[in-house]
């Protein structure tokens, strides 16, 4: 009997999709799942008469692949990780790759890898985006993890990945341990950003402008033609066309409280352990913990008032919808250029060769931030691999200017009609603080040091030298420890 190029662990739908992706392009696919009975009816259902091996343990799994075996895992991040994990390392050989193609957090990956290679084994952790339609289709695919695997899963996973317009695929290999699953991470919380954006901007068009869902599904399509031409968008445009069984939009009889499953989440908190600000798709996050606060934000616009103007009918709806569109890719310039100075700040902290431009690639097809966008991203860091902020190359630094005067109107639009964009404001505010020579931080410094003891650096003197104040007369000249947090 022929031997399986890999195996697959978890037949949920992205498991499940993911061995019928890679049995078309060729590849023999062994697969397990704890509840039996999946395995069962997925091989005497989907995968009849397919390249697909049915087993019933890990130890059958493992006796099916040809060497080195390749078991990948598609099961939920956590402990069920660790548990396959140890029941597959009695059962594998020197050299084996373990493939977690889950949501896993990145410190998590780190820790995996180190234990597996000390085991004997090659360990690998792939961000897998593009939902269950990616799984099938072409996902984007982001690995990470013992260098030494790659050689041996690359023609799987570029075979069964999304392809750009010239055929490039939309995965390759980003960096050592959590290198992957991190990119991964970072992804998500791009996501994050991208779809708070598109809401505030609907939310402006229906509560602000007055526009119906038809109209506003008029407009996305429009803004689907150009720049902001991504899957986002595109099914934002279709979602806003779809009616309910009564003929009525189906959006506006959703609740409106939003879920999340937690990568936004550690986007943020690494942004915080790396001392980066990431305001956008923090504000994302937050907006998302806003929104599930449903009951009470019910009972507080009644007792806060919760009414919010129209527009003016002297003002012209077509030109404020243009400016929402152009507030809407300045602010994802934004959310793009925080996303990729954390991913630069982390590939110092964790000794990470990252290749930007790279990233990019794999983001244009397959994933769900897929957009035209990212070309223009890719094309900065390939004409300039050390860039140090998206803000500074020529094309989005000549775009977000002209971008600036519509991007403030809107905002200050929404302040004024009380309209909540913590997006779009947390963008432009970040902007301007980047471009600021001269924030109020030396007040802030004072402060600290006037309580804390704290120091301070000074315009006068070199950078590194720090001074204390006896501000009161009586504090001494005794200074606090200098530490950064």
């Amino acid at each position: 009997m022929k031997k399986a190029d890999i195996g697959l662990i978890g037949l949920a739908v992205m498991g499940e999709n993911l061995v019928m992706n890679m049995e078309s392009k060729g590849f023999t696919v062994a697969v397990y799942n704890r509840t039996t009975s999946k395995v069962t009816n997925f091989v005497e259902g989907r995968a009849k008469g397919k390249n697909i091996i049915g087993t019933y343990s890990l130890e059958e799994l493992v006796a099916s692949l040809a060497k080195p075996r390749k078991v990948m895992m598609m099961v939920k991040a956590g402990a069920p990780v660790d548990e396959f994990i140890d029941k597959l390392i009695p059962l594998l050989d020197e050299g084996d790759i373990i493939i977690d193609g889950g949501n896993s957090h990145f410190p998590d990956t780190m820790r995996r890898t180190q234990y597996v290679e000390s085991k004997g084994l090659l360990y690998i952790g792939t961000g897998v985006s593009g939902g269950e339609e990616g799984a099938l289709n072409g996902p984007s695919m982001m690995p990470g993890g013992s260098p030494a695997a790659w050689q041996h899963v690359k023609p799987i996973f570029q075979a069964i990945c999304a392809k750009v317009e010239d055929g490039s695929p939309c995965c390759d290999w980003v960096g050592e341990n959590g290198a992957g699953h991190f990119v991964k991470m970072v992804h998500n919380g791009i996501e994050y950003g991208d779809m708070q954006l598109i809401c505030e901007a609907y939310q402006l068009m229906r509560d602000y402008v007055g526009l119906s869902d038809d109209e506003m599904h008029d407009v996305f399509a429009e803004w689907n033609k150009g720049e902001l031409d991504s899957y986002l968008i595109e099914i934002t445009r279709d979602i806003l066309a779809y009616k309910d069984t009564d003929g009525e939009p189906i959006v506006e009889k959703i609740l409106d409280t939003a879920g999340q499953k937690g990568t936004g989440k550690w986007t943020g908190i690494a942004a915080l352990d790396e001392g980066v600000p990431l305001t956008l798709i923090g504000e994302a996050v937050f907006a998302r913990c806003l929104s599930a606060m449903k009951e009470e934000r019910v009972v507080a616009a009644e007792k806060l008032g919760g009414e919010t103007r129209k527009i003016a009918p002297t003002e012209s709806r077509e030109n404020f919808i243009d400016a929402i569109r152009q507030a809407l890719l300045a602010s994802k310039i934004i959310s793009y250029a925080q996303g990729y100075t954390l991913m630069r700040s982390a590939a110092k902290t964790y000794g990470w060769n990252l290749n930007y431009g790279g990233i990019a690639l794999m983001w244009r097809g397959g994933c769900i931030i897929r957009s035209v966008f990212l070309g223009k991203i890719k094309d900065a860091y390939d004409a300039n691999p050390e860039l140090t902020n998206l803000l500074l190359d020529p094309y989005f630094n000549e775009k977000i200017k002209s971008l600036v005067p519509a991007w403030r109107k809107v905002v200050a639009a929404a302040v004024e009609a009380g309209i909540p964009t913590p997006a779009f404001s947390a963008a432009l505010s970040y902007f301007d603080g980047y471009r600021c020579g001269r924030l109020p931080a030396n007040l802030l410094q004072a402060q600290r040091d006037y309580f804390g003891a704290h120091t301070y650096e000074r315009v006068d003197a070199p950078r590194g030298e720090f001074f204390h104040t006896n501000w009161t007369g009586h504090g001494g000249d005794t200074s606090a420890t200098i530490y950064t947090a």
